[in-house]
């Protein structure tokens, strides 16, 4: 069992107040917040080491340039990628994406397939779309069921010589479904595609084994996982990252430059254009070492019991209805109360300090299918407490009570 108090000790800003009231936070979907030591980290880095990475023979340089390859090291066994330089540098898993997209903008032709999901984020609909505008490849779309499940059979039917690849979360941002992906991308590869997981919404609750699932590409941001914004990960398979074009280029990404012609870096060096989030960077080896020193298997209980303790409570609520109910979930919960609008319960429940996201979350054909404009969101995170759950119902029950 963890020590939720002295986890909570950790997160300076959840013993803030809003609004006058001691802080609930449940968007940890949107960004979780940072501990002490991912704070200090930032401030570490600006105070004893800031230079340059890769560049410079002077001490400060190497300094920085060698915890900054740590970093890459941590996460390359973090994610049990087999080599380091499988492991690239973004700005977050939207900036991971469209490296890709970008890659295969070279590879594919008309008639061409791209498979995605109807459970996806706006993040890994649009890049797609926009490829296949560019290519005249084809999009096609896995639907899904009421209980915010993907309908595997139809998957199954939508697989053919002509899919080139397959790109679906790992985890849904707006329903918390965890989605059967290691048979997606097994299924996927029998037919000759590549497979890129969006896994955004999934790395702060579990950590993924990139060569366990076989994924050719896994894209994810720090700042969900309690490290710095600005900073992510994609990790790609060396075959596939040898094959795609640099995504950007400028220093760094280049090994010779003539006006006549330029060749490129070696992997990782080839995608990562630029000065990058040197600070960030590094801090998000921090916090990796932070979420493994607390344990992905405590922290999948503690969610587990709190979603749980959510389900129940929430249902408790008359004219409440959960959306995403499939039996393989995260600690998410999308809702909506009868003729209430998911704004303004956010609104008032935020008046009494506690956090939520309304909307649709970036995934309208979600909100679309369950013909709503959008959802209530409470998503919740290892250091939440089973208390504060009840303290947002008791919330939601004012809140229903003004407004109906």
């Amino acid at each position: 069992m963890l020590d939720i108090q002295k986890i909570r000790a950790d997160f300076p800003i959840l013993s803030e107040k809003v609004n006058g009231k001691p802080l609930v936070y449940f968007d940890n979907g949107a960004t979780s917040q940072k501990p002490q030591v991912v704070i200090d980290a930032i401030a570490k880095y600006y105070q004893e080491i800031n230079a340059n990475i890769h560049r410079g023979v002077h001490t400060l340089s190497q300094l920085a340039t060698d915890a900054y390859e740590i970093s890459r090291v941590k996460i390359q066994h973090h994610i049990n990628a087999k080599f380091s330089h499988e492991v690239l540098f973004t700005s977050g898993t939207t900036h991971g994406i469209n490296l890709v997209t970008n890659g295969f903008a070279s590879i594919l032709k008309p008639g061409d397939e791209v498979i995605v999901s109807s459970l996806e984020h706006h993040s890994n609909i649009v890049p797609w779309q926009m490829l296949c505008e560019k290519t005249g490849a084809t999009l096609k779309v896995i639907p899904m069921n009421e209980e915010g499940e993907l309908i595997i059979e139809a998957y199954d039917a939508l697989l053919s010589e002509k899919t080139k690849v397959v790109t679906v979360n790992h985890i849904s941002n707006a329903l918390g479904i965890i989605n059967p992906i290691k048979y997606m991308i097994e299924k996927a590869h029998a037919v000759g595609a590549a497979v890129l997981i969006d896994g955004a919404q999934a790395v702060p609750h579990l950590k993924p084994d990139v060569q366990d699932l076989d994924c050719d590409f896994y894209a994810f941001s720090g700042h969900k996982m309690c490290g710095p914004t600005g900073t992510g990960i994609l990790y790609g398979k060396e075959e596939w990252l040898n094959k795609l074009p640099p995504y950007q280029g400028g220093g760094e990404m280049i090994k010779e430059v003539t006006f006549e012609k330029t060749t490129y870096a070696d992997l990782p060096h080839k995608f990562e254009a630029g000065t990058p989030n040197i600070a960030g960077g590094i801090v998000l080896g921090t916090a990796v070492d932070y979420l493994n020193h607390i344990g992905f298997h405590n922290i999948h209980q503690h969610e587990t019991h709190l979603l749980q303790h959510a389900t129940k409570r929430l249902l408790e609520i008359e004219g409440l209805k959960i959306y995403g109910t499939g039996k393989n979930k995260a600690s998410v919960i999308s809702f909506n109360i009868d003729g209430i609008h998911p704004y303004d319960i956010g609104s008032i429940i935020d008046k009494l300090g506690i956090a939520v996201r309304t909307g649709h979350h970036c995934a309208q054909p979600i909100m679309n299918f369950f013909c709503i404009p959008g959802t209530i969101r409470a998503s919740f995170s290892f250091y939440n407490t089973k208390e504060e759950i009840d303290i947002m119902v008791e919330a939601i029950k004012k809140a229903k009570a003004m407004l109906s």
